[in-house]
């Protein structure tokens, strides 16, 4: 596989506005519970510091990322509480010999908008169940020990953007992400420009159910079971700002994108899907590269954003996800209809090292 396949632009961009020049960005915190512009911008300056700071004393740096499975606390912790308190809460170690240093920051645009699709509040458990049987059929080898999953996407965050005290909403420029990551979840490398230099930086978790092979193996593919355990981890790491509804949609899809989950686990995760309020079918998705698909999908009334699944019209194989605003909050600056973030996963394979691409393999 190429390490750095071409980046086209997402289908919904505005096509008469380009791309704006490359210029230093402050690191977006977070697309849930936005709230006035000056909090954001504090946000973004607080963790573009900190990292930095980090960086230069060489010591392990958190890379704040929105839709990282390995940053689910960052997903379940709303912006407010990040900028109230001060702090960076992730749980993802970045560190590695190349530190922070040759990190390019991404060209950005206009911010990505999308038609809002029809919600189908009962069509869900009818899709749900449909993507499960599907999902149960995949036949796929398991991985054994010393090898890596490799999951390669293409992802774009939308945030808003101070410069000279006038701010925007803006997005950045959809670009390639790879992760690699060992079946315990203790080693893993991640290369993402605008995140990391062109080598990289070393991943590692230590959230209590991550998406490394051996923990979702792990897991119970009882449905009931499943998300019984589901609410428990989400209740025991999420803000109380956000539902506890929310919160296990979020971590089910979190435990969906960079991983490789076994049949019988993907199959058990849909089916709890269905089982979880406010749960809606949506009829026309489309992913960062422009593929169209069916959602399952889940507002978060607090923030007015649909967290959304894409899914092949035809297969049903899990195309990407996506957060789009569906509903105006008075503290907010995306408007309805602002894509706040993209990916499409690309390439899922396992890999015999860390940093091994499949083209490379046998």
């Amino acid at each position: 596989m190429n390490a750095k396949p071409s980046q086209p632009h997402p289908a919904e961009w505005t096509e008469t506005q380009g791309l704006l020049p490359s210029a230093p960005r402050d690191l977006p915190a977070g697309r849930h519970q936005f709230h006035k512009e000056q909090m954001m911008t504090q946000i973004h300056e607080d963790l573009r510091t900190s990292a930095a700071a980090t960086a230069s004393d060489d010591r392990p740096v958190a890379v704040p990322r929105h839709r990282n499975p390995f940053l689910r606390r960052a997903v379940l912790v709303p912006a407010a509480a990040l900028a109230l308190s001060g702090a960076v809460v992730t749980t993802v170690v970045v560190s590695g010999g190349d530190g922070d240093g040759g990190r390019t920051p991404l060209a950005t645009g206009p911010a990505l908008t999308t038609t809002v699709g029809t919600a189908d509040t009962q069509g869900a458990p009818r899709l749900l169940d449909r993507i499960s049987l599907a999902a149960a059929e995949v036949s796929e080898p398991a991985p054994h020990a010393g090898q890596y999953v490799y999951i390669a996407s293409k992802v774009a965050d939308t945030y808003p953007k101070t410069v000279d005290d006038k701010t925007t909403v803006v997005s950045e420029k959809l670009h390639t992400r790879q992760v690699w990551n060992s079946l315990d979840g203790k080693d893993g490398w991640l290369i993402e420009p605008g995140e990391t230099s062109d080598k990289g930086m070393t991943l590692s978790s230590d959230i209590p159910v991550s998406s490394a092979y051996n923990d979702l193996a792990a897991l119970p593919t009882n449905p009931d079971a499943l998300l019984r355990r589901i609410y428990r981890d989400s209740d025991a790491e999420r803000d109380k700002e956000v539902p506890r509804d929310q919160a296990a949609f979020v971590a089910i899809g979190d435990l969906l994108t960079e991983s490789y989950p076994p049949a019988r686990l993907a199959a058990a995760l849909y089916k709890a899907a269905a089982k979880i309020p406010g749960v809606v079918a949506v009829d026309d998705a489309v992913d960062a590269v422009g593929r169209h698909g069916v959602a399952i999908a889940r507002q978060n009334d607090t923030d007015g954003e649909r967290t959304e699944w894409i899914f092949d019209k035809k297969t049903l194989s899990f195309l990407g996800e996506r957060n789009v605003v569906v509903e105006k909050t008075p503290d907010s600056p995306f408007e309805v209809g602002t894509v706040t973030f993209t990916s499409a996963i690309t390439q899922r394979a396992v890999v015999d090292a860390n940093k091994q691409v499949p083209s490379q393999a046998g």
